[in-house]
């Protein structure tokens, strides 16, 4: 589904561009996807000469759950000092996270389409466990043990 826009990217900007395929959910729930995000980023840091590819020049980009995906692989290669660093990531309207599906700005877009704040909730639990049977519990913020809300307010809240 993106080959043409990595095409794009990889004329317009010189760049040699990685189309990871990985394996989608309901038929395969986390963490399918992020290994196989990961174990083809490990593959190409270790072979970047193969590539031709300068080390200090990687970067990981993904849009929605792609953009979850390289947020998470990002995450895991930062404190690895056995392969090159990644120079940067970019996310284009990733979903980073799944602790409160009530705030401002799923309010402000609950409505606009293509990814209306039900569908992400839908989305969300299908990857994570294959199954939507308690969407509406989600969608209500009751998925979250009050204590954990608390201890993650200053990060995830209407403030």
């Amino acid at each position: 589904s993106h080959e043409r826009i990595c095409q794009y990217i990889a004329k317009e900007s010189g760049s040699l561009v990685l189309s990871v395929g990985y394996r989608l959910a309901p038929e395969h729930k986390y963490p399918a996807a992020y290994k196989d995000c990961l174990n083809a980023t490990l593959h190409f840091l270790q072979h970047l000469e193969h590539y031709g590819v300068d080390p200090a020049r990687v970067t990981v980009c993904g849009d929605s759950a792609g953009g979850n995906l390289a947020a998470a692989v990002s995450q895991t290669l930062a404190g690895r000092s056995d392969l090159p660093r990644l120079r940067a990531q970019i996310l284009i309207y990733p979903g980073l996270q799944a602790l409160d599906f009530n705030l401002p700005s799923y309010q402000q877009n609950r409505g606009v389409p293509l990814l209306f704040r039900e569908r992400a909730v839908y989305y969300s639990l299908q990857y994570f466990q294959g199954d939507t049977s308690n969407l509406e519990e989600v969608l209500e913020g009751s998925h979250i043990p009050p204590d954990m809300r608390l201890k993650y307010r200053k990060w995830v809240s209407p403030d």
